[in-house]
């Protein structure tokens, strides 16, 4: 078991933000692309089958914590031995590095494209990681203070979902079911990399203060997200066409650029602005739970490992040049990703419940 002292230990409602604020990222910005690709207007559907096996897996993940009463780490360390656990927490580390590179690379590219195209990579990567560091070594308690900004403050963009409504064709969603159940479940690997992040909660689970009482409040931040991705989905395929819905990058941010206010002419210029909010609460969390699965493992101060990690994803973020590089990285997130929800998760909830019950019998 892990002992946190409570003055570093937040609420379990805060648990709520903590998942929220993960999943909602650059992904929101233009999901619609691959969903209609694969399924066309069957989209929506393909969003609520993603949003029920979340909670599933949210409920094997507290399973898996609830019996070590620690993080992973502990969890790898009771189950494998010393390496071969700590081979798996490694692992861990560098999967949450590559989802922070690709979040900070993806949105760094809407900048570029949208709002600032001579914009240097370097500079601006360098920027948001050292507000990453800055907010990363305050703590968890820090991070979860932005993650509750992060869900709060960029809230208003939702009501500018109400003016493609003027312009929507709601006949757009039939035929419902017009695509196999088997096209459509297949789907729903397109919608991993969107709802990617709140594994971290692997990490930060011992820094509840009643872990098991966060529980509730990690599913229904969830089905808040699946409700805002489900939401955006359904405007966005009653205002755009199948066609234009498949060769537009991001659909959300083109929606916006429909709203006319009297004192802003450019919304979406404000809205990406604004979406920095969003994105700083993705890369803390990512960043946190990378520095601190290093620090479980190399058993060092937490400070110096984040400053390693940061200073590696900021030189993959400059490497990468191209569109075709940036899709190449987020493909592979998104596929490893999925392996570890789908894959990894289940087989620790199996593993773990027999390992548990063997050693129940042999204490009996």
């Amino acid at each position: 078991m892990t002992n946190i002292p409570d003055r570093l230990k937040v609420s379990p409602f805060f648990s709520f933000y903590l998942v929220q604020a993960i999943q909602i990222g650059v992904g929101i910005l233009g999901f619609q692309r691959l969903l209609t690709k694969a399924v066309g207007n069957d989209a929506w559907i393909t969003i609520i089958l993603g949003g029920i096996s979340v909670h599933v897996v949210i409920w094997m993940m507290y399973k898996i914590l609830d019996k070590q009463q620690g993080d992973i780490t502990d969890v790898h360390r009771t189950l494998f031995g010393k390496w071969i656990g700590s081979v798996f927490s490694i692992l861990l580390v560098i999967y949450f590095c590559l989802l922070t590179l690709t979040i900070l690379r993806s949105y760094i590219e809407v900048v570029q494209v949208w709002v600032f195209p001579g914009i240097r990579i370097s500079l601006f990567s360098i920027a948001i990681l050292t507000i990453v560091f800055y907010i990363v070594n305050g703590g968890l308690r820090t991070v979860t203070g932005m993650a509750v900004l992060g869900v709060v403050l960029p809230g208003y963009l939702l009501f500018s979902l109400f003016y493609p409504l003027k312009y929507a064709f709601f006949e757009n969603l039939l035929p419902i079911l017009d695509h196999s159940v088997i096209e459509i479940l297949k789907s729903t690997k397109q919608v991993t990399l969107s709802l990617l992040g709140f594994e971290t909660l692997l990490f930060y689970y011992p820094f509840f203060k009643e872990p098991e009482k966060s529980q509730k409040w990690a599913h229904l931040g969830s089905a808040s997200t699946i409700f805002i991705y489900l939401a955006v989905m359904v405007v966005s395929t009653a205002f755009f066409s199948e066609e234009q819905l498949m060769r537009n990058i991001w659909a959300t941010l083109t929606m916006l650029k429909i709203v006319q206010l009297p004192f802003v002419e450019r919304i979406e210029y404000v809205a990406i602005s604004s979406w920095l909010f969003v994105i700083l609460p993705n890369l803390c969390l990512a960043m946190w739970s990378a520095s601190r699965g290093a620090k479980r493992v190399f058993k060092k101060r937490q400070r110096p490992l984040l400053v390693i990690l940061l200073l590696l994803v900021c030189t993959a973020s400059c490497l990468i040049k191209t569109r075709e590089q940036i899709d190449m990285i987020s493909d592979y997130t998104a596929q490893i990703g999925f392996y570890l929800l789908y894959g990894y998760i289940p087989f620790m909830f199996l593993f773990s419940s027999i390992f548990y019950r063997m050693k129940g019998r042999k204490s009996t």
